[in-house]
């Protein structure tokens, strides 16, 4: 959760409640969750049959499995949202739900920094090495960029990300041992130790140093790929509008995605939790405001899993092979179907 001092909060949580907040985010919570069920399940029936052959493919699974794992907290955070469970459901997401939430979306961004960078490489870097910087030439020399592409590093690459990531959200799950009651149970800090509490503060920030530095990493690269690509098609002249069309399309659809999910909650987080601290006098209009923003943003975060499925049809050519071969072929069986069936009559 994003409260750095919840004892300063009022006593009862549903003082910031709203027609917004109670009525309106679940039944789109409920959307996004069957319409996210049912996309990523799609993708991930199609990408688990294909093999990894490339680090995009790779990474583009992890990024299936994340978002995976955060639609599994929609249904807890309906049933909250919609009074049931009582108090002890409120603490199963303090302790539980909210940590796997956050961390399935961090988990996600970091691998479309992961993304932007193998694109980067493989269109820049590949074709133009003369543009890149002297920062990434020293990388370079020691081939961590083009390792990217590796299907092995990709591996390596992701476990390293699971792993550490885990083992910083973990005492979040460790350290929220409070006993829990009635009176504290919507209150998540109140569940936390003192160290508990000063963890979450450490990784509240690292996850935003994540998200900002993955933000520049994801704009750095696409800049440069916008420019190769636009010099490209200067040098060339000919008549492939349609492809670079496509191309464009493609390459930018995760820059899209990026900007409207994760930036406004982004935006919207630091002054949120600045107005949890009594000193800093924000108003009680202004917190009631700022939690009706936070929330509002924090569904465009999870808007994010019915979106991803478009990123990976758009990016990767085995998935969308895959996908369009499957629906042909579906669609050949049902005609022939349909034919001998009137065949019969």
């Amino acid at each position: 959760m994003d409260l750095l001092n919840a004892t300063h909060l009022p006593t009862n949580q549903s003082d910031f409640s709203s027609v917004f907040t109670l009525h309106v985010l679940p039944p789109l919570y409920f959307i996004i969750c069957i319409v996210g069920m049912f996309l990523n399940g799609l993708a991930a029936w199609i990408f688990f049959r294909v093999p990894s052959d490339s680090g995009l493919v790779v990474y583009l699974k992890n990024m299936v499995v994340a978002d995976l794992l955060m639609l599994s907290t929609f249904p807890f955070k309906l049933a909250s949202q919609l009074g049931l469970g009582g108090w002890h459901l409120h603490v199963i997401i303090c302790r539980y739900i909210a940590v796997l939430f956050y961390s399935s979306m961090y988990v996600g961004i970091a691998f479309m920094g992961f993304i932007s960078l193998e694109r980067y490489v493989k269109i820049v870097r590949h074709t133009s090495p003369s543009s890149i910087s002297s920062c990434w030439s020293l990388l370079g020399k020691f081939n961590l960029l083009h390792h990217l592409q590796s299907v092995g590093f990709a591996r390596m690459l992701a476990l390293f990300t699971w792993s550490f990531l885990v083992l910083c959200v973990l005492p979040n799950v460790v350290l929220t041992s409070q006993p829990a009651h009635e009176g504290n149970a919507r209150h998540c800090m109140q569940l936390k130790t003192p160290l508990g509490m000063q963890w979450h503060r450490v990784s509240t920030l690292f996850n935003v140093a994540l998200f900002w530095v993955t933000l520049l990493v994801i704009v750095f690269s696409y800049a440069s790929i916008a420019r190769q690509i636009y010099q490209s098609y200067l040098r060339v002249r000919h008549n492939n509008s349609d492809v670079r069309r496509k191309s464009n399309r493609s390459i930018f659809s995760i820059l899209a995605v990026f900007f409207f999910c994760f930036v406004p909650y982004h935006v919207c987080r630091v002054p949120y939790t600045l107005s949890q601290t009594l000193a800093l006098g924000f108003s009680e209009d202004t917190r009631f405001l700022l939690f009706q923003l936070k929330e509002g943003t924090l569904f465009l975060s999870a808007l994010n899993v019915c979106l991803d499925p478009i990123i990976y049809f758009l990016m990767c050519r085995t998935f969308r092979e895959s996908l369009l071969r499957k629906l042909s072929g579906r669609t050949m069986r049902r005609s022939l179907s349909n034919a001998q069936s009137l065949s019969n009559i």
